[in-house]
């Protein structure tokens, strides 16, 4: 019989940039690594294939990705990919929705979140019954802040029960689909 042991996703806190001590970049006495590499001319081909051979060897080949499209670096090579090979996911990464982060965050984890997640946590926090408090600890904003959230969510939800008795759902904010609108939310509190 075999078993599967499923490791928890690890995630970058906020502010930690321990992950570079472990990469395969990091010049050192005896790792000559010329930092020039990773950022040749887009038609030095060569230098780009030695500098995308040292990012497949990198234990922190991700790590360097998500902090290069977290902060917007859109120069050189990194996490094994080339300026252009990264355009597209810098277009996509304030939409990118990965649970573990979510996950990560509701746990009590300072990780770094996207809008997209960020609306996530909150779902996840009415639905899980966190006070207002505590998501706003988690998400680093007012206890205002997080009360008027979960306002907007009880009328999200309640606004979609009464449309589904009527045979027209809409979506709760969050969830990816459709954003409701501000005439959707009904009168305020």
């Amino acid at each position: 019989m075999t078993t599967t042991t499923i490791t928890p996703a690890r995630h970058r806190s906020l502010g930690d940039h321990t992950w570079q001590d472990r990469s395969v970049c990091l010049p050192t006495e005896h790792n000559p690594v010329d930092p020039e590499i990773f950022f040749p001319e887009p038609d030095e081909t060569e230098a780009i294939a030695a500098a995308k051979s040292l990012c497949g060897q990198c234990p922190v080949s991700q790590n360097c990705l998500d902090a290069a499209l977290e902060s917007g670096d859109t120069d050189g090579i990194r996490g094994g990919l080339t300026e252009e090979e990264r355009a597209p996911l810098h277009k996509k990464s304030a939409r990118r929705l990965e649970y573990s982060r979510v996950n990560a965050t509701i746990a009590g984890r300072d990780v770094h979140l996207t809008g997209a997640e960020r609306e996530a946590v909150v779902l996840a926090a009415y639905h899980h019954g966190l006070s207002a408090e505590r998501l706003a600890w988690l998400l680093k904003f007012s206890e205002e802040h997080a009360q008027k959230l979960y306002r907007e969510i009880r009328r999200a939800i309640r606004n979609r029960d009464r449309q589904q008795a009527a045979g027209n759902a809409t979506a709760l904010p969050g969830t990816g689909a459709e954003h409701l609108g501000r005439d959707d939310f009904g009168t305020a509190a």
